[in-house]
């Protein structure tokens, strides 16, 4: 039986992608680096701190990977601060408060640094519908590793199959399935390139889990 669902956040709760599509480029910028397209679509999914300490190794950067860092993260604060038309991802707000309304345990799981998650969840008022919220940036390990998702389920205080993960990156589909978790693959036009066959489930609407739908499921 279903009772938690574990979100990510950017790409799922937030159409965040062409902010940090913006934000990572204008850094690649600062420190005069190309990006090919195909490497950037592979970081979907990852901290900023593990994706700037690939760029370092790659690249041979003299800057430190806490540099790239602030760099993103200063791009980032600004375009956030000053997009107007920045929102939630259509319909994820009326598919939480349909899960919360039927009584699941929702969490967030999310490669985000926490000050992130803050001030999104602020700014749309989430809080109120979930129990926990886990930044990946406090965690040892990164999406693909599976602990941000262990740890989600047992924040949720139900057992991993009584969970499912709404992901829209392959680095979180993997980490989800190397969890033992149930899956569900949100197919975004801002998600370039992901790989969806881990997934149990993919969906291009969140109409199409709402609980009423997704409970047969479990």
């Amino acid at each position: 039986m279903l009772k938690a669902v574990i979100f990510d956040m950017d790409g799922v709760i937030i159409e965040s992608e062409p902010l940090h599509y913006i934000a990572y480029h204008k850094m690649f910028d600062d420190v005069n680096i190309e990006v090919p397209a195909a490497l950037y679509e592979s970081f979907t999914g990852k901290s900023t701190l593990n994706i700037c300490k690939q760029l370092c190794d790659i690249y041979k950067l003299e800057a430190s990977p806490e540099t790239l860092v602030n760099l993103k993260r200063t791009h980032f604060d600004y375009i956030f601060e000053n997009d107007t038309n920045f929102d939630l991802m259509e319909g994820v707000l009326d598919l939480i408060k349909d899960y919360h309304n039927n009584g699941l345990t929702l969490v967030l799981g999310s490669s985000a640094t926490m000050p992130s998650i803050e001030r999104i969840f602020k700014r749309f008022d989430l809080n109120q519908y979930f129990k926990a919220k886990l930044s990946g940036a406090d965690l040892k390990e990164s999406k693909p590793h599976p602990e941000i998702f262990i740890k989600a389920a047992e924040a949720s205080g139900f057992l991993k199959e009584e969970c499912m993960v709404i992901e829209d990156a392959t680095n979180g589909i993997t980490a989800a399935k190397a969890a033992g978790i149930f899956c569900v693959a949100y197919d975004s036009f801002h998600s370039k390139n992901q790989d969806y066959s881990q997934a149990d489930l993919v969906i291009k609407k969140f109409d199409e889990i709402r609980y009423d739908k997704i409970k047969q499921l479990f």
